[in-house]
């Protein structure tokens, strides 16, 4: 065994490698989309690990940095960021990974084909996949609640396939406040009534403590308006561009460039709104209502993130089980590795159909194809989804690192970033209590539960009687049976248990149906 190196795990095209994705694609998608849509794939999927997976590396091994004055002492706050990063933005706008979803040339199959797009993009991103959703929300946004020209000057820019012209967006609702619970935002919006390339209706003062992709043209933010009543029925939501037309920003200041524990290449600041022109999206006061949209989106594309790091993790862990050996024979001839990692697929599995369910259901409510109860079931689902396929992520990101042994700790692997960026999942877009919590609100505010049961009463896995379906159907109920006559105290209590429950369920009818 002298001089012996052992050889590390090779990716290859992950749209080819990626039998269930295949799959799927191919009973669902009509042929006219597959047409399209499968070549599409097939050709992201060898970027993913050729030229995208090259720029990846990049941008991780060189972070962003902030540069706050120039050599003579001018505020200038300049976030430098590596070619890679650069790279792997022009990438997407010359896929359409947001685009593809407007075109709508596929009616409501239009969502399930970019969300297949942004599932072999985003592992292979650095992350750049984080200011796509918020892209891809503002957009939503804009096209729901924007004004004509408001819609004529921007979604060109989101939506465009020209790394040139194509804009990527912020959303900046965190501050020192608060992160989930916006009722406390303290960022006050005066009348402005100053020429502006915008339309400019407010001039924005106050702290954003976390500002995500903030090298980004645009930004979507909450704010009160002058005289507005305290808490969450007095915000508003606003779009603003970052920079003027001399390319300076416009009265923003950035303190800083956060340290995070992951997500290292995608630079994320703290920033001061001082005076910054903003123009109100959608009506005094509907702040809160009006960003759900742009959560919808958001949290879909965490989840479909989740589950392209999800495989992308077992890819590599799969690879090396052929190749490592251990106790006289490779690891996937032992018996206790082999079921431990088909264990993580079935879990990926029950994530992978839940996912694109959720993703079908946006694609029908977008283009008017979803039925009223679909659409309750979207709106309760969707937080269900988020919190699911994030800790899903966390377990199966740490059980590959570990299945790596020692080289799995070792930094100049690049398998510990597969653990630290996972735990992102879990906090962006709301954590798994806030979610839960959410999802109750649906079961209140919407009556989601009765169509929820409904649903579960009639699905495929009830009416045959399938094993998996069935036990985890008989523990929801026995659950709900047991909060039936309880205070609202106690559904709180059991809101996380609960949804794990909800998620459980559904992903085993969907598996049972083969989705």
């Amino acid at each position: 065994m002298k001089n012996f190196y052992q050889e590390g795990p090779r990716l290859s095209n992950t749209y080819r490698s990626d039998s269930l994705l295949q799959n799927y694609l191919k009973k669902l998608l009509p042929p006219e989309a597959q047409k399209k849509a499968l070549s599409h794939l097939d050709h992201l999927g060898e970027r993913a690990v050729t030229d995208m997976l090259s720029w990846a590396e990049e941008a991780e091994s060189f972070p962003p940095q902030h540069v706050p004055f120039d050599p003579w002492g001018r505020r200038i706050d300049d976030i430098k960021t590596s070619n890679g990063w650069k790279e792997l933005e022009k990438v997407a706008a010359e896929e359409g990974i947001v685009a593809t979803a407007y075109d709508r040339e596929f009616g409501s199959f239009s969502r399930v084909y970019q969300m297949a797009l942004l599932y072999l993009y985003s592992p292979s991103s650095a992350i750049f996949s984080c200011p796509l959703a918020m892209t891809d929300g503002a957009a939503r946004a804009i096209e729901l609640y924007g004004p004509p020209d408001l819609k004529e000057r921007a979604l060109p820019h989101l939506l465009s396939r020209d790394p040139k012209k194509f804009w990527t967006a912020g959303q900046w609702m965190t501050e020192r406040t608060g992160g989930s619970d916006v009722s406390g935002t303290s960022t006050d919006a005066l009348p402005y009534s100053e020429p502006s390339l915008f339309g400019a209706t407010h001039a924005l003062h106050g702290t954003k403590w976390f500002t995500s992709a903030t090298t980004s043209q645009m930004a979507l933010t909450l704010a009160r308006p002058e005289g507005a009543v305290a808490g969450s029925r007095g915000l508003s939501l606003f779009y603003l561009e970052l920079r003027d037309a001399s390319e300076r920003l416009n009265n923003i200041q950035i303190h800083r460039l956060k340290d995070k524990l992951g997500t290292k290449a995608l630079p994320t600041a703290e920033l001061s709104l001082q005076g910054t022109p903003a123009r109100i999206i959608g009506g005094e006061g509907e702040g809160v209502k009006r960003i759900a949209s742009v959560l919808n989106i958001t949290r879909i594309y965490n989840s479909i993130c989740a589950l392209g790091h999800m495989r992308r993790a077992l890819d590599l862990a799969t690879d090396y089980s052929y190749k490592r050996k251990a106790f006289g024979k490779i690891l996937m001839d032992h018996p206790l590795h082999k079921v431990t990692l088909q264990n993580l697929e079935t879990e990926f599995r029950r994530c992978f159909a839940l996912c694109f369910h959720v993703a079908h259901l946006l694609g029908q409510e977008e283009v008017g194809e979803i039925s009223a109860a679909n659409k309750v079931l979207l709106r309760a689902l969707t937080p269900v989804l988020k919190l699911y396929t994030a800790k899903k992520a966390i377990l199966i990101s740490s059980e590959v690192v570990e299945m790596f042994g020692g080289a799995g700790y070792v930094e100049d692997t690049g398998l510990p970033r597969l653990l630290r960026d996972a735990q992102v999942f879990a906090i962006w877009e709301g954590t798994t209590n806030v979610l839960s919590l959410d999802m109750l609100r649906a079961f209140e505010r919407d009556q989601a539960l009765p169509i929820l049961m409904d649903y579960f009463k009639n699905c495929q896995g009830a009416k045959e009687g399938h094993p998996g379906f069935m036990a985890q159907w008989n523990s929801l109920q026995k659950l709900l049976g047991s909060l039936s006559k309880a205070a609202p105290e106690e559904w709180e209590t059991h809101a996380r248990s609960l949804a794990f429950a909800v998620a459980d369920t559904l992903s085993e009818n969907l598996i049972a149906s083969n989705f």
